[in-house]
């Protein structure tokens, strides 16, 4: 057709991750600066996104302090810190409280909300791993080192 060129479904999905993963970035740093706003899903679905759409980006991202201070650990199954897990509880808990006044006339609202929190809550006790803070690892090193 007169010149234009066409593009692959492949080629479409990678744009599609690529505008993805920039939302779920943009969405992520204001997470990481604005407290009730989680950052930790949107830098995910960043994280994912720049994988399948460009190793160039996805390099990039692991590189970054955002990356780093709130995904990698738990990426490579290290789990969170003590710190991060209660903050995310926390968030979790003031939004559902809030959706819960909100639908103070919707009673079958609130049963789903409230199961929904007791999910978050029971994954977030159980079903992720806390590991020591940075500096707690720090100083274990440091006298395991004065120790020898």
């Amino acid at each position: 057709m007169l010149g234009i060129p066409t593009i692959s479904k492949g080629e479409r999905m990678k744009y599609v991750y690529l505008c993805l993963g920039f939302v779920g970035l943009a969405l992520g740093a204001f997470g990481a600066v604005v407290p009730l706003l989680p950052s930790f899903p949107f830098l995910l679905l960043a994280f994912i996104s720049f994988g399948k759409g460009s190793a160039k980006l996805d390099r990039w991202f692991r590189s970054t302090k955002l990356y780093k201070n709130n995904l990698e650990s738990y990426v490579h199954k290290q789990g969170i810190t003590r710190g991060n897990n209660i903050r995310v509880m926390s968030t979790v808990t003031l939004v559902m409280v809030f959706g819960f006044i909100m639908m103070h006339q919707i009673r079958l609202g609130q049963v789903v909300l409230a199961i929904v929190w007791l999910g978050h809550i029971l994954y977030f006790s159980y079903g992720v791993k806390n590991r020591a803070s940075d500096t707690t690892l720090q100083k274990e090193c440091e006298n395991e080192t004065k120790g020898k």
